[in-house]
């Protein structure tokens, strides 16, 4: 772990976020290492943790870990971040036996900005509260390049006044902090959000798939719906960047976005609330993920069907 204060180049103009505390970032991958590097931008002491060694000596402005009798190092924190893969993770990070939580002092606050599963959540800030530790879940939508931007969309879930206590470090890194409700309601929100972000890109890849075969150019096409009603976040960010121009390289992995949206289903199924469309995208994306190369981008989900359809929609050089 990071435990070093390197100085930012010029001394930020405006005080820390949260003056006078210190707070601790475990996970420094594709999402961890912009949204830490956005909390140290703005002044506020870090110190940092990730799995990979190489990658808390890459990350510049905060402290690694002290890591000692296999703890974590984080005693002195008065709130620790997590950007972690899963509630799997998160668990062995903060209940295992040298775990976040044995060593946080009552008062502390940890603050989940990974995608978790709801229920798991609430049942990790059951546990937390009984040592006096209180938990946010505030996971992100906007991807790599809006991290690197500041300028993602948080949504928070927990108790009003421990929101209030982070917001202004939330907001060092987001552009919108929406208050959504109880602890787990942020982590629901996001599930639920990347489940229609990804009906939105499958729908439009089968209409242009369907334009295609029929002999409409696929870029014209999406011209057409984004000038019209059809238009989605995926025709408007996504199609002409990522998927006619065949780089792929949104910075989301379909693998991620298959375990958002199991965990948008799981919720939907234990509320009770039948989801047919859902049901069958997540059918659709499981096999997708099967097909595709290990690490293969979310945006990729439209080559495997492209294949499926025996459809290009740019013609193959």
């Amino acid at each position: 772990m990071r435990t070093d204060n390197a100085a930012a180049p010029t001394a930020p103009a405006a005080p820390a976020p949260l003056p006078g505390r210190t707070v601790g970032v475990v996970g420094l991958g594709a999402m961890g290492a912009p949204i830490a590097g956005n909390f140290a931008a703005a002044g506020q002491p870090l110190i940092v943790h990730d799995a990979q060694p190489q990658a808390e000596q890459s990350f510049t402005g905060a402290h690694p870990s002290a890591e000692a009798a296999g703890d974590l190092g984080f005693a002195n924190c008065d709130v620790v971040v997590l950007v972690l893969p899963n509630s799997d993770v998160v668990d062995q990070v903060v209940l295992g036996d040298n775990g976040i939580l044995r060593q946080l002092a009552p008062g502390s606050l940890l603050v989940d900005m990974g995608s978790s599963v709801p229920g798991r959540t609430r049942t990790l800030a059951a546990i937390a509260e009984q040592t006096g530790v209180r938990v946010v879940d505030a996971p992100v939508s906007g991807g790599v390049t809006r991290a690197v931007k500041a300028d993602l969309a948080v949504m928070v879930g927990g108790a009003e006044a421990d929101i209030d206590t982070v917001e202004p470090l939330l907001s060092a890194t987001g552009s919108s902090i929406i208050r959504v409700g109880p602890v787990g309601s942020g982590h629901a929100a996001k599930a639920l959000n990347n489940l229609l972000s990804a009906v939105g890109l499958v729908a439009a890849a089968e209409v242009l798939l369907v334009g295609r075969k029929f002999g409409i150019d696929s870029a014209t096409l999406l011209e057409v719906l984004n000038a019209s009603s059809g238009r989605n976040q995926a025709t408007e960010t996504k199609y002409d960047k990522f998927i006619l121009s065949q780089t792929y390289r949104s910075g989301f992995a379909a693998a991620l976005m298959r375990k958002d949206i199991g965990i948008a289903l799981d919720l939907a199924h234990s509320e009770g609330v039948p989801t047919l469309l859902g049901d069958t995208l997540g059918q659709l994306w499981n096999s997708a993920v099967a097909h595709l190369e290990p690490g293969a981008d979310h945006t990729e989900v439209v080559r495997y069907l492209e294949k499926v359809c025996s459809v290009h929609l740019v013609d193959p050089s």
